[in-house]
């Protein structure tokens, strides 16, 4: 089939170096977002599909807006059998979804019709799940709610952060949308409608959900922590500054660590341990990313800061 791909981010480099492999198709365009500034120094960047499609000597449309006269012209002159999607970003107007001959087919990271949205790895560790998958499914004009081709199922780990789990996601879901594609060619897949129950949304974790609430139980803040690593990243603030933080360790505390530490306190243990107090019980802190400065060990920041006895995160 040819095949005109849509993607933006990391995660759907996968998918489309397989599609690009594959001698059933032809990928003859990828469409992904407008480049974009990014970094500190807010330099413009393209998207990594894009620069893996330029790589690829494929290429590259970036519309603004998908319903834009110019890009549905050069998507029907393209004259695509199929649209397969990865994260790509934006929602498809009817006039772009009526093109191609067997329309938009959407790898999604989770098993629909939970965790629809933009983000269902974050939420679904959130949440505490043991196991989440991927869906390749039809795109219609709703949110995630079209006909479901295939599932995958992947199991939690009990360390995943969202980083983790979606590049495990991505690669296993890129055989997933490839096996789709080549269904699709074969005429021998049938989408069938997502089951009426069960429907949760998953929209993107916004800055002051990821506000780590030191007074929660151990196990939510070691959810949050991991959930929002590596973006958006969980924060706290100490003396008035922000401070973020990756994981940290709810079920492994060093020898020594204080009983009764109240919420957000902080207490070094020996040389190399940095531990807060929760809700419940410590949790012992990996990486620390001061605001405006590189990310560092805890117990390397605890040696710039020299927090004093009771003092807190907040």
């Amino acid at each position: 089939m040819r095949l005109v791909f849509a993607g933006t981010p990391a995660v759907a480099i996968p998918s489309l170096r397989l599609l690009i492999d594959s001698p059933r198709h032809e990928v003859v365009a990828v469409v992904t977002r407008p480049d974009r500034p990014a970094g500190r120094g807010r330099r413009v960047t393209r998207s990594p599909v894009a620069t893996a499609a330029a790589e690829a000597g494929i290429p590259v449309l970036t519309p603004e807006r998908p319903r834009d006269p110019e890009f549905l012209a050069q998507l029907a002159e393209l004259a695509p059998d199929c649209a397969p999607v990865v994260a790509y970003g934006a929602l498809l107007p009817k006039a772009a979804l009526d093109i191609p001959r067997h329309g938009w087919v959407n790898l999604h990271f989770s098993l629909l019709p939970a965790y629809r949205g933009a983000a269902p790895v974050q939420r679904a560790l959130l949440a505490g799940e043991d196991v989440t998958g991927a869906s390749v499914f039809q795109i219609e004009e709703g949110l995630d709610s079209g006909p479901v081709y295939a599932t995958l199922t992947e199991r939690v780990r009990p360390r995943d952060t969202a980083g983790d789990l979606l590049d495990r996601l991505a690669t296993a879901g890129a055989e997933l949308l490839a096996a789709t594609m080549d269904g699709i060619a074969e005429g021998v897949l049938e989408a069938r409608p997502q089951p009426t129950d069960g429907v949760s949304l998953a929209p993107k974790l916004t800055v002051e959900e990821v506000r780590i609430d030191w007074s929660a139980p151990a196990i939510a803040v070691d959810r949050l922590a991991r959930a929002a690593t590596p973006a958006p990243g969980a924060w706290t603030t100490f003396r008035g500054d922000r401070v973020k933080l990756g994981p940290v360790r709810p079920d492994t505390l060093p020898e020594g660590t204080p009983s009764g530490l109240a919420p957000g306190e902080i207490a070094v243990v020996g040389r190399s341990a940095v531990v807060a107090g929760t809700g419940t019980t410590p949790v012992l802190l990996g990486e620390v990313r001061p605001q405006g400065r590189a990310a560092m060990t805890a117990a390397d920041w605890a040696r710039g800061v020299r927090p004093a006895a009771g003092e807190s995160f907040a």
